[in-house]
């Protein structure tokens, strides 16, 4: 077969490209291009040179991390990227002396840097420091004078004043903790006229605002996430999802019989998988979405949904997937961490990646994915951000994987939280950098664009929007653009326009004299 010629393409290098391809034989080296051949014989010359000399010199600056980063363009394209984070250690909870993890279901790192693992299979709570260097115990607590304990407990929270909380999920019930392992109150046996007699208080995941309100996520609770206010009253549900039935499907169950109706999808809310609260009380809570398109929202304390997107945008991970075989199908997300000035990352538990989103649901980066290899999952269930550095439970491996952001994720981060703070100029020469990594970024270009829009510099930040595929200020740069242009040409237009009127009157002057005199001659 004969090889393809090696195309690149300008925007995106990773798009519609063929490899050249070459055959080694034992003694040499042929290819279909010799330039890229002699290159190559240079480079691998070089590299057993240095070798030779310096043994223990990395001769190439190779990117070990085992798993692809990647990112989609505006056309849901993907496209490759330098990693975003990468693995920097694992620990198990025999390192940190608190003996083996078994199913930690929840993780959330404290303001004072603690950080606190729901060991779900084990009945208890560990809390270790900062540095990962060592973690202490929390397996019960004195309930009225009588010591009690914990039973498969899945998620934990933290507030300001250290007051812990815990979903007992099968002692159905929520515990809070003051900061010296007290008990401050415990919520259990909601009563309402909206749940049903057989209703059956199991949290999952809790969470708590600057107003000590609680919400908690309750296994095979589909009316929304439930809410308790500081006084451990039940509220109601926020952020109910609605199901909507397209005129297909409704002709459909109205024409299908009784055992075909049985075996169509129910339409019911969805079910929500966890939550997470940022400092201003807006809750950012994820949910299973089976199309793939939506399964993360910003809640305001009204319970709406009011997260950005783009029109046809995609907030559920991955935006295309295998049908069959393993890893397929939509992605699952089951946690979210909000992550200040707008960002917040989201984990897959299907196919072990972490998202990350800006403000304005614009894709920053992806990482990770499953695995026997270090710095992979086998079953990821929880994700906290410390510093700078991403913790993500692995309930399999029973491990806390920690993964350290590059210089390329430095840059996106610092850079989206400038454009966070509106100030774009000082964002430009971080975005500059993020080009010289990633050619292909197209919120960087729409960040420079949106700084030289500022600084009236429309003609350029036409360009520079235009490869954002930023439509909206594209479409703002080019009327102030136009009317630049008529501003600088208006004394000439008007000068034009003042001279072809008078040559009209004129010519007009000038043909009717000529025709009043060819009447007087006659």
């Amino acid at each position: 077969m004969k090889p393809k010629r090696c195309t690149q393409n300008a925007r995106h290098p990773y798009k519609h490209s063929q490899p050249v391809i070459c055959r080694f034989t034992t003694r040499v080296l042929s290819c279909r291009s010799a330039r890229l051949c002699t290159g190559i014989t240079r480079i691998f010359i070089l590299a057993v040179v240095l070798y030779m000399l310096f043994p223990g010199i990395q001769t190439f600056a190779v990117d070990n991390v085992p798993y692809h980063t990647y990112n989609y363009d505006y056309w849901g394209d993907v496209y490759y990227t330098p990693a975003a984070y990468v693995p920097s250690g694992n620990y198990s909870g025999d390192e940190l002396g608190v003996g083996s993890f078994s199913n930690p279901q929840d993780i959330f790192a404290a303001q004072d840097g603690r950080i606190y693992v729901a060991d779900t299979g084990n009945n208890r709570i560990v809390v270790i420091d900062r540095k990962l260097n060592s973690g202490t115990v929390i397996d019960g607590f004195v309930n009225q004078g009588t010591a009690d304990t914990f039973t498969t407990p899945s998620g934990v929270f933290v507030t300001e004043d250290n007051e812990l909380y815990i979903a007992d999920t099968d002692n159905l019930r929520i515990v809070a903790l003051n900061s010296d392992g007290s008990l401050l109150r415990i919520l259990e046996n909601p009563k309402s006229e909206v749940l049903g007699e057989d209703f059956v208080f199991a949290p999952l995941k809790v969470s708590v605002d600057y107003a000590d309100r609680v919400y908690t996520v309750v296994k095979n609770m589909f009316q929304g996430i439930m809410a308790f206010d500081e006084k451990a009253n039940f509220t109601g549900f926020t952020g109910t999802i609605k199901v909507n039935i397209s005129v297909y499907e409704k002709v459909w169950r109205y024409l299908s019989t009784k055992a075909q109706r049985e075996r169509q999808i129910q339409f019911i809310p969805t079910e929500f998988t966890n939550v997470d609260m940022a400092p201003d009380g807006f809750v950012y809570a994820t949910n299973f979405d089976p199309k793939g398109e939506q399964s993360v929202r910003r809640l305001n304390p009204k319970g709406q949904d009011i997260i950005k997107k783009r029109e046809g945008q995609f907030l559920s991970g991955d935006e295309y997937w295998r049908i069959g075989r393993e890893y397929a199908g939509p992605s699952r997300i089951v946690d979210v961490v909000y992550r200040g000035s707008g960002i917040y990352s989201i984990l897959d538990t299907t196919r072990g990646r972490i998202f990350t989103y800006d403000h304005e649901g614009n894709l920053l980066y992806i990482f990770g994915g499953k695995g026997s290899q270090d710095g992979t999952f086998r079953n990821p269930t929880a994700i906290e951000v410390l510093d700078d550095r991403f913790l993500a439970l692995d309930g399999h491996r029973g491990e806390i994987m920690v993964f350290t952001q590059t210089e390329y994720g430095s840059l996106i981060n610092r850079a989206t939280a400038l454009r966070y703070d509106g100030d774009e100029a000082s964002a430009v020469q971080l975005w500059e950098q993020v080009l010289k990594l990633d050619s292909n970024f197209e919120l960087a270009y729409s960040g420079i664009g949106k700084s030289l829009l500022a600084a009236g510099d429309n003609r350029k930040a036409m360009d520079y929007l235009k490869l954002g595929m930023d439509r909206e200020y594209y479409s703002i740069a080019f009327k102030r653009y136009r009317d630049d242009l008529l501003k600088e040409n208006l004394g000439v237009v008007l000068t034009l326009l003042v001279v072809a009127i008078a040559v009209l009157q004129v010519r007009k002057f000038v043909l009717k004299s000529r025709k009043k005199g060819a009447v007087t001659v006659e």
